[in-house]
């Protein structure tokens, strides 16, 4: 019965104190609510953030690295201070010196500005231009209405699966 199992006997095991990986702090938050998103606090900062709708991995590194927030640090380890500076500089991406090309939505059509969409924002952008495009029957437009592929892709014999083929019953 004394047989040595990784290191401890048997008899010892119920001896061993329980001891937890990861020491919590007293303001750590398991989920964040962040931009109307739920982001788990378990995570690191720059793969939290990319549980928002619109921030991928490259801007969320970039925003950690404006807001001067460690890379190391986890979501739940964040101050109430540097989560309203994530979100100025969401709002603001100009005045950090993020470029341009580094935003999502460029040179906007209804105010020709150069901004980055996140969460029910972008949701609303989308369907506004998908509106615009079919009310100016563009060949986008047109297909989105359709219900057909739009980005130049063959479909004489390939996505047969999800409409029904053949004809229709009287």
């Amino acid at each position: 019965s004394t047989q040595s199992t990784w290191g401890v006997k048997r008899r010892d095991r119920k001896t061993l104190p329980n001891m937890a990986l990861v020491v919590e702090d007293v303001d750590f938050q398991h989920i964040l609510r962040i931009l109307n998103t739920n982001v788990d606090g378990r995570h690191k900062v720059m793969y939290a953030l990319t549980r928002i709708k619109g921030i991928g991995r490259r801007f969320s590194n970039l925003l950690c690295k404006k807001a001067q927030i460690p890379l190391t640090t986890r979501a739940g380890e964040l101050k109430e201070a540097q989560i309203e500076t994530i979100k100025t500089i969401l709002t603001n991406p100009g005045q950090f010196n993020i470029p341009d090309w580094f935003l999502n939505r460029q040179k906007d059509h209804k105010d020709g500005k150069n901004s980055q969409a996140v969460s029910n924002v972008l949701d609303t952008k989308l369907r506004e231009d998908l509106e615009r495009m079919k009310k100016m029957r563009l060949h986008r437009g047109l297909r989105h209405y359709w219900n057909i592929r739009v980005r130049g892709q063959h479909t004489k014999t390939t996505g047969r699966r999800g409409k029904q083929a053949g004809h229709k019953e009287k």
